[in-house]
């Protein structure tokens, strides 16, 4: 028997009787900190073994009680506020034991939230989330929705206080206004109000400092975002898109993506911002569709996302090493996807079958030589490719029709697409972006100088729109 017993928020006045009659009536008492205000008040006769010097790792201290256990003797281990409310420890401990069939005993107490939001003036009914410390710090971006309160325990140190902060500014600004509560449920209780940044800073820690985020605001969740999309396609929501399907939205997912480019290439974050929404935006109305189709539903989708990049990723959640060499990660990656579609004489496809054909033709040019090249289906050097492009080329020139002409250029076109691969340029899709971005900005500086004039460009001989065209380009543009 593990009995797991809640300490409250710190005053002796706030055991419950349970609870000290649990402590009494055993000799060995296992703490998670004996840095809590009731240790000092306890019988006499206690041994009290600590692990304070675990406080960061939960998995240990929990083995740690699960080896005692199965000595066999009673365990009692006792924790700050209640043993289920963002008590890390207890909820791998609760598991290890479920998977020993040892029985466990849940002593509550008061948890630290009560005296918490008592201080602070803050009503749980808001949607208060609640998290250890330890869950948010080992983690790259928090599990919180920002669009509710959260309050994270334990944030005992400093380390783990920098380590939550790093985690939490991934989704939260870095000057995002929160509050440090000390002392929680003891008269010594002290509230810091500072910036997300600064917590770390902080010279006040212990055992019952916990931090106090609000929420964010408003229509900052992507729960949010899936909300507005499923009403939108609801009985009482807009005829426009009640009525789209997967495929009368298809120009607009290529539409939204292609403007997402021109931001990037424009170097435009504020733009971004509002393009990658509309990209996004794409994305949940079809699984919205889905939902309603019952065809699948947006945890399928983040499921099999997550999943993918996981198993792809061995050299991060596995034991191989790619001694820091992208290429090698790439190698790993078609390997993986290969064997993921299991390639056997039966479901045989080509090394060029995953290049959606839909995709813009330079894009899928390029990626199709790439692939070629990587088995071996390559020239030695460069020098063939320019051999080949100077072949392509005088085919053009002596070429007996216009048909037999435009074929070559094409061959031409896709020699030139190898070239660039030669010369490392591993997008010719953002090439020509930027050459088409470039005719644009002389082609309107041309049309500018003719209207300034009260003209148009036809009034004007080539000549003379060559000698604006040659202004703009020698302004850079």
């Amino acid at each position: 028997m593990i009995t797991i017993v809640g300490l409250g928020p710190g005053s002796i006045d706030d055991l419950s009787l349970k609870a000290w009659r649990t402590i009494e009536k055993t000799r060995t008492l296992y703490l998670r900190t004996k840095r809590h205000s009731c240790v000092a008040e306890f019988p006499n006769h206690l041994k009290c073994i600590s692990f304070d010097d675990l406080s960061d790792d939960p998995d240990t201290i929990a083995n740690e009680i699960i080896k005692v256990a199965m000595s066999p003797r009673d365990v009692v281990y006792a924790v700050p506020g209640d043993p289920l409310v963002g008590e890390a420890t207890v909820t791998r401990l609760l598991k290890l034991a479920s998977d020993d069939n040892i029985d466990v005993e849940i002593v509550n107490g008061i948890s630290f939230i009560e005296p918490m939001l008592s201080t602070i003036g803050v009503s749980a009914l808001d949607g208060l989330q609640i998290f250890d410390a330890l869950a948010i710090a080992p983690v790259y971006h928090p599990p919180i929705n920002p669009e509710f309160p959260a309050l994270v325990a334990h944030v005992n140190h400093q380390e783990i206080a920098s380590n939550v902060k790093q985690t939490l500014m991934n989704q939260y600004p870095d000057n995002f206004a929160v509050k440090l509560i000390h002392m929680t449920g003891v008269s010594a209780v002290q509230v810091e109000d500072l910036p997300l940044h600064e917590i770390a800073g902080s010279t006040q820690f212990s055992t019952m400092t916990a931090l106090y985020l609000p929420a964010l605001g408003e229509l900052t969740s992507f729960e949010s975002f899936q909300n507005i999309i499923a009403q939108l396609r609801s009985p009482e929501g807009c005829p426009w898109d009640i009525k789209q399907t997967h495929q009368s939205l298809r120009q607009f997912l290529i539409e939204e993506a292609y403007e997402v480019l021109e931001t990037i290439d424009d170097n435009d974050p504020d733009s971004l911002v509002g393009e990658l929404g509309d990209l996004l935006l794409q994305i949940v109305l079809h699984t919205q569709i889905a939902i309603d189709d019952g065809e699948f539903y947006m945890s399928d989708i983040l499921r099999e996302v997550n999943e993918k990049m996981i198993r792809r990723h061995p050299h991060v959640w596995g034991d191989v090493d790619v001694n820091g060499d992208p290429n090698q990660v790439t190698a790993n990656w078609d390997d993986i996807k290969k064997a993921e579609k299991g390639d056997t004489a039966d479901t045989w496809e080509s090394i060029l079958d995953g290049v959606p054909k839909g995709a813009p033709a330079l894009f899928v040019s390029h990626k199709y030589q790439h692939k070629a090249a990587k088995i071996g289906f390559d020239w030695d050097d460069v020098s063939g490719v320019q051999a080949k492009a100077a072949e392509e080329y005088n085919e053009i020139l002596t070429a007996e029709s216009d048909e037999e002409r435009i074929k070559e250029i094409g061959d031409l076109m896709f020699v030139l697409v190898n070239w660039l691969r030669w010369l490392n340029v591993e997008d010719p899709e953002s090439l020509m972006r930027e050459m088409n971005a470039k005719f644009y900005g002389r082609f309107t500086y041309v049309e500018k100088q003719a209207t300034q004039n009260g003209k148009t460009l036809a009034d004007y001989s080539l000549d003379e729109m060559d000698m604006w065209w040659n202004e703009a380009k020698s302004k850079g543009l």
